[in-house]
């Protein structure tokens, strides 16, 4: 649900989520609340009662256009400053749904009379954007790349930063030695437990260094 359907043709239908829907596993589309305004200049939002700065998303619109494309078991997920963190787990989460339905809200937010037609507020930040949008291609990205076959090994995205509750180890590539900087000698060894014993424990590292507070609700190291 966007009043900028444009925007999200940048990033659905290019690269990994292109070939996705080329191969099936998923379909997407848009939906413009304009197109369900009563107003003849398609006039979707209106100043806050009581005064204040800014417009208000207008409940007619929304609701209509949210219930134009609803389908038994849809999650319609609002994306908001107000909701729930969105992180690893809960794109996991979202990818064992069939039919998600993405609300991008725009001006100083949605009446809160349209709330209840949503299943889940979500955030990707503490901050503030122009709108719903860019949340929303997060959020489509990320579910999307947890779906089955969507990247080229289906346990690629396990092995990602944060789906451990780690951050991912360090990756190198060629040239085996750059501006004086080698490669770590172990990855040439040809002893895949070696390897992968070096990378769990740097993956550790890494996240102690940068992200301490994950540690916290990481699994134990075998």
């Amino acid at each position: 649900m966007t009043l900028f359907p444009d925007m999200f043709a940048s990033i659905m239908d290019a690269s990994i989520l292109l070939r996705a829907q080329e191969k099936s596993l998923l379909s997407w589309g848009c939906v413009n609340p304009r197109d369900f305004s009563e107003d003849k200049r398609r006039k979707v939002d209106d100043r806050p009662f009581g005064g204040g700065p800014g417009m208000v998303m207008m409940p007619g619109p929304l609701a209509m256009a949210v219930e134009s494309v609803m389908t038994k078991g849809a999650k319609v997920l609002c994306m908001s400053p107000q909701g729930d963190p969105f992180d690893d787990r809960k794109a996991s989460r979202l990818a064992q749904e069939t039919h998600l339905v993405l609300v991008c809200g725009r001006y100083e937010g949605v009446d809160e009379r349209v709330m209840p037609l949503f299943d889940e507020e979500i955030s990707i930040g503490d901050y503030v954007l122009t709108g719903g949008e860019l949340p929303a291609m997060v959020v489509a990205d990320a579910v999307a790349r947890k779906l089955p076959g969507v990247l080229k090994k289906e346990d690629a995205a396990e092995s990602e930063s944060f789906a451990s509750g780690l951050l991912d180890f360090p990756q190198y590539t060629r040239p085996r030695v750059w501006r004086g900087r080698e490669v770590p000698e172990i990855l040439f060894c040809g002893d895949h437990k070696k390897i992968a014993e070096w990378r769990r424990q740097s993956a550790r590292s890494a996240t102690k260094r940068k992200r301490p507070d994950l540690l916290l609700r990481a699994p134990s190291p075998r």
